[in-house]
């Protein structure tokens, strides 16, 4: 699509192929951050003609490209789009006659195509749009009779053109309650309108009677523990009204959602006012229960206290008798997970620097110490300068002083868990570590924790880069997206890092401040690298005495996990 059209303002600048999902572009939003639903580029200044492989996304729902120049035809492939609700082509410079596949679409409720250079006769196939209600082909050069299914739909347009329509027919400019014409329908009509005034007249009176005592209703406010003046002077912490974050976001607009989780939606916004500061703001789920009630205050007790470049700041809040809202700064380039393929070497360094210095500060100078629980490259946030900041602090744990640990139920994303806390639900500042490890994979190689490979099927990535250590295939581990632009001797560094920071033995995998070090230039100690070496054959061969050896065999700590599960859901 992007190839097709010319796009002379730069707004499909972020569209880059070689990302792993379209989902985190502007412009387009997704179900479930997988599949495209909504394609959105009214008044963009797009030239160019459409692409018929726009008609491969199966499951869009609305395809909104009105206000622009576009040219050429309307591709008959758009007739292949089963699950369109939405077409807007509206204001554009199409010509050609209107494909008769449009007819095609069941669910297609809205149809705008006015303002073109369409000509030719309406397609009779379009008798057969069963949730037609809106459709605008008003000034075209469209000639013919018009099928009769179309003159009794809830909303048309179709002046402006050489249709056989009139005074004595129906009138083609139609109306928002058009049923077909007929003097019982305008009765109707008439009668509606009295109905609704005298509806909207009640509704006012009880809307003026709230407001006059929500007036003087107190506001709520929130007792964080812990959150004393003094510790808000870097963050400036803010209560935001409803009403500021609701005109931000676009009323919530499904158009304006970054992603959505188990704890709720998180939405693109714009301060009002000169600045236009923009901002992501996270609307929680279930605040109604005690769940959804913590997870609010541990985000904003535990993120006041964190204040550290490398970690998410917190720019305010909102709270209502039914909402719960955590305003953050906008991170123009999301996170690594969304951005990872297309980052050169360096960058991808920078961002395993800045992760590493986020953690060491979580886990080192913190006062409590937190223990973040899910640490992976979607948790990675990436600014404008693609800065890592380490984000979402929906499952962390402030750690007891004494014993290190916390008990709790077992949460993350597995392939990111250190097999430990899986087995006695303990985390610590090690299981962080063990989750920075895998990130550091991520980064490496640009794969998922868990990924597909033809000859092994899914496997943990983990499992992968230990059996090619062992082979030698060092060059074989990284992104192929890199080609040969990375430095072969940083790349070891960086494999056995990530090795150590995931050994089997909690108590052998370097605390955080050791691989700051260790990344910014110092050699990895020798004995600690033996040590792990020993470890891995040690484990290797107690496991070979159980079962015979396979090729890219799942290890003894992944055996029988078949997919990637999301404890604590995606978000």
């Amino acid at each position: 699509m992007k190839q097709k059209l010319i796009d002379n303002n730069g707004v499909l600048n972020d569209w880059e192929d070689n990302q792993m999902s379209p989902c985190y572009w502007d412009h387009i939003s997704c179900e479930d951050n997988k599949k495209v639903t909504t394609i959105s580029l009214p008044s963009s200044g797009l030239t160019g003609v459409l692409s018929p492989s726009i008609a491969k996304l199966t499951t869009l729902q609305q395809l909104l490209l009105n206000d622009n120049s576009i040219t050429g035809g309307i591709p008959q492939e758009f007739g292949n789009l089963s699950s369109l609700t939405t077409l807007n082509l509206g204001k554009n410079n199409l010509n050609g006659s209107i494909p008769d596949s449009l007819g095609r679409l069941p669910k297609l409720q809205i149809l705008d195509l006015s303002q073109n250079h369409l000509s030719g006769n309406i397609p009779s196939s379009f008798s057969n749009l069963p949730s037609l209600n809106n459709i605008n082909l008003a000034c075209n050069n469209l000639s013919g009779e018009i099928p009769q299914h179309l003159v009794q739909v809830a909303e048309y347009n179709y002046t402006g053109n050489h249709l056989k329509c009139g005074q004595h027919l129906f009138s083609c400019e139609g109306r928002s309650t058009k049923t077909g014409g007929s003097k019982s329908s305008k009765l109707k009509v008439v009668l509606g309108s009295i109905a609704g005034a005298v509806t909207l007249l009640v509704i006012g009176g009880l809307f003026v009677l709230w407001w006059q005592r929500m007036r003087y209703r107190p506001e709520i406010f929130i007792d964080v523990p812990g959150q004393n003046d003094h510790k808000l002077e870097f963050g400036q912490i803010k209560r935001f009204s409803w009403r500021e974050l609701h005109i931000a976001t676009n009323n919530f607009s499904e158009q304006n959602v970054l992603g959505k989780g188990g704890f709720g939606t998180v939405y693109k916004g714009v301060l009002p006012g000169p600045a236009s500061i923009k901002i992501a703001v996270k609307r929680l789920s279930d605040v109604q229960s005690p769940e959804g009630e913590l997870t609010f205050l541990r985000e904003v007790e535990l993120i006041s206290i964190a204040v550290h470049k490398n970690i998410l700041r917190l720019i305010g809040f909102c709270t209502t008798p039914a909402e719960r809202l955590l305003v953050y700064p906008f991170m123009e380039n999301l996170s690594v997970a969304s951005r990872l393929r297309a980052l050169d070497w360096s960058t991808r360094m920078r961002i395993a620097l800045g992760a590493a210095r986020g953690l060491e500060y979580l886990h080192e100078h913190c006062n409590p110490k937190i223990i973040h629980r899910d640490v992976k490259a979607a948790n990675v946030l990436l600014d404008g300068n693609f800065e890592a900041v380490v984000g979402d602090f929906g499952l962390a744990k402030t750690m007891d002083i004494g014993r290190n640990t916390v008990t709790t139920v077992v949460r993350g994303t597995m392939g990111h868990i250190a097999p430990e806390y899986i087995k006695t639900g303990r985390p610590s500042v090690k299981t962080d570590i063990y989750g920075y490890g895998v990130t550091l994979l991520e980064i490496v190689t640009g794969e998922r924790a868990f990924a597909f490979y033809p000859e092994a099927g899914e496997i943990m990535l983990i499992d992968r880069v230990k059996l090619l250590m062992e082979e030698g295939q060092l060059q074989a581990i990284v992104d192929r997206n890199l080609g040969a632009l990375y430095d072969l001797e940083e790349l070891e560094k960086i494999i056995q890092i990530a090795l150590l920071c995931t050994h089997m033995e909690p108590d052998h995998r370097p605390a955080m401040s050791e691989v700051v070090e260790m990344l910014e230039g110092e050699l990895i100690p020798a004995e600690r690298w033996e040590d792990w070496q020993m470890t891995e054959v040690s484990r290797r061969q107690q496991y070979e005495m159980r079962q015979q050896r396979k090729p890219f065999s799942f290890s003894e700590e992944s055996l029988n996990i078949q997919e990637a599960i999301e404890l604590s859901t995606g978000r």
